[in-house]
């Protein structure tokens, strides 16, 4: 008997804010040992055609993204993520707001650091868009300049609340969650909602909007996930059983922004096949 496939659903390269090139993503996917990975770069399918020239033998790619969202039903709004699975990624809405949405991260990442050099810290804008290498610019890219001045150590403490975490934090513009997932379905793909009770990263949407978004057209929850604790894990795969939501487990890995490591969580392959069985976008890409 054939051991279950090993699946990893969400994983960043350095189309966003990852430190692998969607290439080198795929090659430590099969050096992890996984069947499965996705790239879900932030607001961009930017890596996606790198990523299947590369594709080593063996593993299958599930093209997809990491859609920075708001729910404005409360005030302040509350951010969160969705992941979007097997999309088109020619679907006319949807190239358009994800493009609205990283100019916005350029635009915020600019104005973080006029901030930061108002007050004496010497951080270059144009040194941080080459670090970005033309992918989707975001705080990590800044934290990256804060660790090479040698004013931080590391990543985490970039997004302390001395740094970018709340003294120089800015909001970005987002689109609005159920536009999201609307467009997400209307360009053939499978919309799960990412890490959505990590109270650790901040404030966590109710239960109640989780509903609507199902009946809206949300497909699963993503629950195993490194900053859910045991207790937010278990609430999540209850929400979803009752929900009829499907469950996904995922590294969320970035490379070495952050500590986690490609296949830390997994996906049931299950969950797997009912995200590909809804997809009219595009395909998984398997190589030989």
């Amino acid at each position: 008997m054939s051991a279950p496939a090993r699946i990893d659903l969400h994983a960043h390269s350095t189309a966003s804010d990852g430190t692998l090139s969607p290439a080198a993503l795929v090659r430590a996917a099969a050096d992890a040992g996984l069947d499965v990975v996705a790239i879900t770069d932030h607001d961009t399918t930017a890596g996606w055609d790198a990523a299947v020239r590369a594709l080593p033998p063996g593993l299958t790619l599930v093209r997809g993204a990491e859609i920075s969202c708001r729910w404005y039903g409360v005030e302040p709004a509350i951010p969160l993520h969705l992941l979007a699975y097997l999309f088109d990624p020619t679907e006319p809405e949807l190239v358009a707001e994800l493009a609205r949405v990283r100019l916005a991260r350029e635009v915020r990442g600019e104005r973080i650091v006029e901030l930061l050099r108002a007050d004496g810290v010497e951080v270059s804008w144009p040194e941080i868009l080459t670090g970005a290498a033309g992918g989707t610019v975001g705080r990590p890219h800044i934290a990256q300049a804060l660790i090479r001045a040698g004013l931080v150590a590391t990543t985490t403490e970039a997004f302390g609340p001395e740094w970018l975490g709340e003294r120089y934090r800015l909001p970005k513009e987002d689109i609005d969650v159920f536009r999201a997932v609307a467009l997400v379905r209307a360009a053939g793909g499978v919309p799960v909602f990412a890490h959505p009770k990590a109270s650790r990263r901040g404030r966590i949407v109710p239960d109640e909007l989780i509903v609507e978004l199902a009946a809206a057209g949300l497909a699963g929850l993503e629950a195993d996930h490194d900053d859910h604790s045991p207790v937010e894990r278990a609430h999540v795969r209850g929400l979803a059983a009752e929900l009829e939501l499907l469950v996904t487990g995922s590294s969320d890995f970035h490379g070495t922004h952050k500590t986690v490591q490609l296949g830390a969580h997994t996906t049931d392959p299950e969950a797997y096949e009912r995200i590909v069985a809804a997809a009219t976008g595009v395909t998984p890409v398997a190589s030989g």
